[in-house]
Parts: C-alpha cells; structure tokens; sequence
C-alpha cells in the first residue's frame, strides 16, 4: 500500500507542478503511455495531453498545489482518493475525489475526477 499511496502523491505532486519539464518527467513515471486523465472541464490523454491540462489549471490557479487529504482506498486495480486544490495562503479552492485505473505495471491508466462534496440524495 505505501508504493500506491507514493504513485498518487507523485501524481498530486505532477498535476501542481509548474515547471513543465519536472511535470512530464513526474506524469511519465505515475501514468501509462495511453492514460487518460478526465476532469469535469478538461480531458487529457497521453503524458502530453496530461500535462497540458496540469499547465492549464496552473494559469488559472498560480501557485497552488494539490493535497491528498483521504487514505487510499483500492481493489481490483481500482483506487479512490480525496484531494484538495490548495492556494499558497493555506486556503482551499476546491476540493474533490478521483477514481482511478491501475495497470499492470501498477502505473495509472485512467484518473476520473469529480469535484465538490456528493450530492445529498434526493
């Protein structure tokens, strides 16, 4: 479990890093070739496409980070987690849950994120 809780960590920290070519080295060693990662506004496919989304929402969130602020929970090659979007004054700007695929190497094939709290039911 400490190598999953690492490989998420590693890919939080990717998705927040602003240098670009620290960023595709970190999103290289945490997502398979063909991963996909699938955001409520953007989509991104491949280490190239995942980077771009993670410049993306650094231009819009300068100097924030991501945070995991759940366990890691997993079965059967899947894995849930919650995060935080943190700004560099310790405030939230949003929060979430990501499910995502593990291949067989134990890299992420595909992350889906879902922002916000769950909905209450109806």
């Amino acid at each position: 479990m400490a190598d999953l809780i690492s490989l998420i960590d590693r890919y939080l920290d990717a998705y927040g890093e602003p240098d670009k070519a620290r960023r595709d080295e970190l999103i290289a060693t945490v997502f398979a070739a063909d991963g996909a990662l699938i955001d409520p506004p953007l989509t991104g496919e491949g280490h190239q496409g995942i980077s771009g989304m993670a410049e993306a929402v650094q231009s819009q969130f300068a100097g924030h980070r991501f945070r995991r602020v759940s366990g890691v929970d997993e079965h059967h090659g899947y894995v849930r987690y919650a995060w935080e979007l943190v700004g560099p004054d310790g405030s939230v700007a949003v929060g979430g849950m990501d499910v995502g695929e593990l291949d067989g190497d134990g890299r992420l094939r595909r992350v889906v994120g879902f922002f916000g709290d769950l909905p209450q039911a109806a």
